[in-house]
């Protein structure tokens, strides 16, 4: 398919992208949501608002973030080459700071007081804070208290940023339910506030307005490997929960002639409710607004799902990854948790740079490619640093001596 044309295609004006995504919503919200696509189709061609959101960028969060070469972990694998986009530099540590300084842009050209979110790993959560901070609004984040727990300095931050953090204890107590409560929450206050919405999902304008906010990450990597090396990279590969740092990573190499792979969460296996590989394992379905590939239970309910990284136990996924896997432009692929881990430690060990558990499955699949091709490169989007992850890891899995590659 020549995708040169792709993004005047997609997503259609309703919101599809082919028969996936849409806006299906209970009435009382279809006039908030119309609101916020007729502000983001006004501003995101106005050359005041871009170049004040790249001015942003380039003082606030620290962009261009860096384009970093493992050469030793390279070294220690053959001759094939891994390269980091490093958005763990990023301002906040994760690329959720790319979407969430444009949708509180956005909450401030409309008029709004409040961001309200949900959050998993906690780096949206922390992101958005920080941009409430930023743009002087209030902001109230829903998390499950299975992920409170597990991500404790990140809730933290969130505190010390003024966020107010709502608790959610319905269910399995994690992502899905933290998006429920926040949707929730944002029907009853929609006149004053803004749903801002951690990933590619949800219903229409948001799975368009994540994509084109996270683009950066993949215009970055793309003319800086050209700068680097004289030529595009062989492939690129990004974790896959609701699929914001992959569609960023992926959507300025569509018309080129590079691999795109996006990583899913197998977490211990391949049984119902022992990952998140909602590509892989699962079927057409509708939740929270939207249209895509979703795991169901045997009632066709969205089915529980695990993963050691917080940020990626979501039962669906962003709908344009749906039509980049139909149209076979992406390959969606899983690693499991015990290679998570493993990509963890060596890549802490090897080039000092500790990842986000859902990075790590993006190394972990850089990792094995790499050992696939004797020559070549890959680039891997290293989506978040792993401070937030390290008393988890440390509690189940010790201090990673036997990661260590053998000599």
């Amino acid at each position: 398919m020549d995708f040169s044309r792709y993004f005047r295609d997609y997503p259609s004006p309703d919101g599809f992208f082919g028969p996936y995504g849409g806006a299906e919503l209970p009435p009382e919200l279809e006039a908030a949501f119309k609101e916020i696509n007729d502000a983001y189709q006004a501003i995101c061609q106005s050359a005041h608002f871009i170049n004040e959101l790249r001015r942003i960028r380039r003082e606030f969060q620290g962009r261009p973030t860096p384009l970093y070469h493992c050469d030793r972990l390279s070294r220690k694998l053959g001759n094939c080459q891994i390269y980091l986009k490093r958005e763990d530099l990023n301002h906040s540590g994760a690329h959720k700071l790319n979407h969430c300084m444009g949708e509180g842009l956005l909450a401030k050209y409309m008029g709004k007081k409040r961001l309200i979110a949900e959050t998993g790993a906690g780096q949206h959560g922390v992101a958005l804070a920080t941009a409430a901070a930023y743009f002087g609004l209030k902001c109230e984040i829903h998390m499950g208290e299975v992920d409170i727990a597990k991500q404790a300095p990140n809730v933290t931050r969130m505190k010390i940023l003024g966020a107010e953090v709502v608790p959610v204890k319905i269910g399995l107590r994690t992502l899905k339910e933290a998006v429920d409560s926040a949707f929730a929450s944002y029907a009853k206050n929609y006149r004053d506030s803004i749903y801002c919405i951690g990933s590619v999902l949800g219903p229409h304008p948001f799975p368009l307005m994540v994509r084109d906010f996270q683009f950066c990450i993949g215009e970055e990597s793309r003319a800086q490997f050209l700068e680097m090396t004289g030529h595009l990279p062989d492939a690129v590969t990004a974790c896959v929960g609701g699929g914001s740092n992959a569609a960023g990573s992926f959507a300025a190499y569509l018309n080129d002639p590079v691999e795109l792979i996006g990583v899913e969460p197998l977490g211990r296996g391949s049984g119902l409710g022992e990952h998140a590989a909602s590509m892989n394992y699962g079927t057409p379905g509708s939740m929270h607004g939207f249209r895509s590939y979703m795991l169901k239970d045997e009632n066709g309910n969205p089915a529980p799902v695990y993963s050691i990284a917080s940020g990626l136990d979501y039962p669906s996924v962003g709908p344009e990854h749906a039509l980049w896997h139909d149209l076979g432009r992406v390959r969606y692929l899983t690693a499991s948790d015990a290679e998570a881990v493993d990509a963890f430690f060596k890549l802490s060990r090897y080039e000092g740079i500790i990842p986000a558990l859902e990075s790590s499955h993006a190394i972990a699949y850089a990792m094995r490619w790499a050992k696939e091709h004797p020559y070549g490169s890959i680039i891997a989007t290293c989506s978040g640093r792993g401070d937030k992850d390290i008393d988890y890891v440390v509690e189940h899995y010790g201090y990673g001596d036997e990661y260590a590659f053998r000599d």
